[in-house]
């Protein structure tokens, strides 16, 4: 409990200091706004509180901030006071230490006494009860630093009690009590508040009035008639009261005269009024005192015990209201909350010890990206990386590395699809697995994968599935079983890439990549490629076909056959998305076995250790670039030759390709056009797949790649150029 400032053995008045009550869903709020709106913004920001006079014996005298903190428009809780604020929350907790407190208090302090001499408190008495709230957040811990001050102006002397407290039910009679209370409720449901903080009283044995500050002049005029703004509640006319309680009136030069206030008040101590008495006699002696020699304050304490409503608590008393003339200077002011050791000092609250693990954890992550929109990248659109569904094909070197650096964005949807298991030479380069993975046959890696996914971070929905994609060149139709399972693969592969955003294809051969190529081009879906050499790495986004809808035919021009990104960047400047290439646009080969009769140095991705670290960071990296750009996957294509433009993205370029040389230390950034004869992305194989489906898929399987040739027209490419060569050949014969 707040310590009471005095002696009760002293005739002087003391008072009892608000507690702060800071809920813990203002400091989730407080985080919230943090993080989306005030960034690194110091600048004071409004908010408000409340206080409640029904506590139980006991509890200090406390001012409450929740979660409608920051909505000024919010409404107080039922029969509580508002309490108007400024918040001040510093970027550093060295910041926090070095606030100047004496200068916050003198500046809130000003306020006060500005609405004071200025008459706006009369109007507005809720300027009277302002309070400090200075604030550190690490956000990164969850510890919050806090210092609560309620500034109050100090009169120049002691404020002399004329006769001390003492309980309402002592000086009035039952009857009396309920009149007031009936005065009250009806003043506040006139003015359409849930409690007054400050009010006028005038009784004598026939009425009680209460009357709203602001009509002072009118009220304690001595006129018997209802004045504006007044709530009068009868008594029965033999009802006598105590001599103390009579109003009198202006008698002449010298006559004893008061007044008697009203004031909410938070504090249940039977000896002490609360702080917000303080302010409210400063404003008394400044603009009052020439007028009444003493002040009757009633300390309205409102409670409702096992049902009934009891003011009995409350507490009355008279004080000697000084006569002073105010200097405009503003009166010195106190107010800085002690900490819980009852020194002047800050408070901390540790919520990560009650928070659950996993939402502090989303919270963590989801601060390492906001940090990088504060400063550095303002205009970054984080919602549309966070959000994104990611299909990872391939869950080896590559999808790994992939994952992390996925994570690493906040991506919260990933699956894993791969048909191996977990050999002792992965996890040394394949960072989700361990040893004990590999033990007992090894555990399937999409499922490992996406279970250490959830390890690492709880916050990600990751999936796993174990199986194989059909491909060209390997047969599926030795028997029905076969047929069937290849059927199912498909119908699986074509469901998950529906319901996803973007598909990585991350795979060990050539021809694994295909279906999914054609599936994800014929559904529109982004598609980024990674693929590993020795020291060589390529990593691209496919070209995402319009739809059809839009009436745009045949996407993929002619042009020759010579792969288009051989003739330099320079020649296929702005080419917009939908008229890139894919991974098979610049082969003149359809895809087949390329494992059959392969050494094991062959058969394996044999490549530099950091290889598929760069590249599947670079793959990453370039998804994110595509989806800040505004036009997403039909972003015109940056170039090497682009380096020294203006970027088109807050992150930079948006590339067709990157190609790495790890030898050299070097990349460069070639466009290459789709392909009219492409064996994955052209029109004929998307037409052809979109009308039959896997019975078209299942020719593709079964036969070698000359049935993709020969759909395409590569077949006939082929006899054209070679019927060239033997032309030019015979030429040379000649000269």
């Amino acid at each position: 409990m707040a310590a009471v400032m005095g002696d009760p053995g002293l005739s002087k008045l003391q008072f009892a200091p608000f507690s702060s009550a800071l809920d813990v869903g203002f400091w989730h709020e407080l985080t919230q706004k943090k993080l989306n709106e005030y960034r690194l913004d110091e600048a004071p920001k409004d908010i408000k509180g409340y206080y409640y006079n029904g506590d139980s014996a006991g509890l200090p005298a406390r001012l409450t901030l929740e979660f409608s903190a920051f909505d000024m428009n919010a409404p107080t809780p039922a029969r509580c006071c508002p309490a108007v604020g400024t918040l001040c929350n510093t970027n550093t907790l060295e910041a926090f230490k070095a606030a100047d407190k004496k200068l916050l208090l003198e500046q809130a302090a000003n306020e006060i006494w500005d609405s004071i001499r200025s008459g706006a408190a009369l109007d507005h008495p809720v300027l009277l009860n302002k309070f400090l709230l200075l604030t550190f957040a690490d956000l990164k811990k969850y510890h919050f630093y806090y210092w609560f001050c309620s500034p109050a102006l100090c009169l120049p002397e002691s404020i002399p009690l004329i006769r001390g407290p003492v309980d309402l039910d002592q000086r009035f009679s039952p009857q009396q009590i309920q009149a007031l209370e009936r005065a009250y409720d009806d003043l506040c449901q006139t003015e359409g508040v849930p409690a007054l903080p400050y009010f006028l009283i005038k009784y004598d044995e026939n009425m009680v009035l209460v009357s709203l500050l602001k009509h002072y002049s009118d009220f304690f005029q001595g006129q018997r008639t209802k004045k504006p703004g007044e709530i009068r509640h009868g008594l029965p006319a033999r009802e006598a009261l105590p001599e103390i309680c009579r109003v009198t009136g202006s008698e002449g030069p010298g006559a004893s005269r008061k007044i008697t206030i009203g004031v909410y008040d938070p504090c249940n101590l039977a000896q002490y009024p609360g702080w917000p008495l303080r302010n409210f006699l400063v404003l008394a002696a400044h603009r009052w005192s020439s007028s009444f020699q003493s002040v009757e304050v009633l300390c309205f304490r409102d409670r409702t015990l096992q049902g009934v409503r009891d003011v009995t608590h409350s507490i009355i008393f008279e004080v000697k209201l000084p006569e002073m003339a105010f200097s405009p200077d503003c009166p010195k002011a106190v107010g800085w909350e002690k900490n819980q050791k009852g020194g002047m000092g800050p408070r901390m609250v540790n919520l990560s010890e009650c928070m659950d693990p996993k939402r502090l954890a989303e919270s963590s992550v989801d601060l390492n990206l906001k940090l990088m929109c504060w400063r550095l990248v303002p205009t970054l659109d984080l919602d549309k990386v966070v959000s994104v569904k990611c299909l990872l094909l391939g869950a080896g070197t590559l999808g790994c590395n992939v994952a992390r650096t996925l994570m690493g964005w906040g991506v919260r949807h990933i699956t894993f699809v791969d048909n191996a298991k977990i050999s002792y030479s992965n996890p040394v380069r394949q960072p989700l697995y361990e040893f004990e993975d590999c033990l007992a046959g090894g555990k399937p890696k999409a499922l490992a994968a996406a279970d250490r996914l959830q390890k690492i971070f709880p916050g990600v929905n990751a999936r796993g599935f174990n199986m194989s994609i059909p491909m060209p060149g390997h047969p599926v139709n030795f028997s029905s079983v076969t047929l069937e399972q290849a059927r199912r693969d498909v119908e699986r592969l074509e469901q998950l890439v529906e319901g996803h955003d973007v598909v990585f294809l991350l795979m060990d051969t050539r021809e694994s990549r295909w279906l999914p190529a054609v599936i994800a081009a014929s559904k529109r879906k982004l598609v980024i490629n990674a693929a590993l050499g020795f020291d060589t790495f390529v990593v691209m986004r496919h070209g995402l076909k319009k739809p059809k809808q839009q009436g745009a035919g045949d996407l993929c021009p002619s042009h020759p056959v010579a792969p288009a990104d051989l003739l330099g960047p320079s020649l296929f400047a702005n080419i917009p998305g939908y008229k890139l290439g894919c991974y098979f646009c610049n082969d003149v080969v359809a895809p087949g076995d390329s494992t059959r009769d392969r050494t094991l140095d062959q058969q394996c991705t044999v490549s530099r250790p950091g290889l598929a670290m760069i590249a599947g960071a670079l793959a990453v990296e370039l998804m994110v670039s595509v989806l800040q750009h505004p036009e997403g996957g039909y972003a015109i294509a940056s170039s090497s030759d682009d380096r020294m433009n203006e970027p088109p993205t807050s992150l930079g370029l948006v590339p067709h390709q990157i190609r790495g040389f790890l030898s050299r230390f070097d990349n460069v950034l070639p466009v290459s056009l789709a392909f009219d004869k492409c064996t994955a992305c052209s029109s004929k194989v998307l037409d052809q797949y979109e009308r039959e489906g896997f019975n078209f898929l299942v020719k593709v399987f079964n036969s070698s790649h000359s049935f993709l040739e020969d759909l395409t027209g590569l077949t006939l490419l082929h006899q054209e150029t070679q019927a060239a060569e033997i032309w030019d050949m015979s030429d040379d014969e000649t000269v």
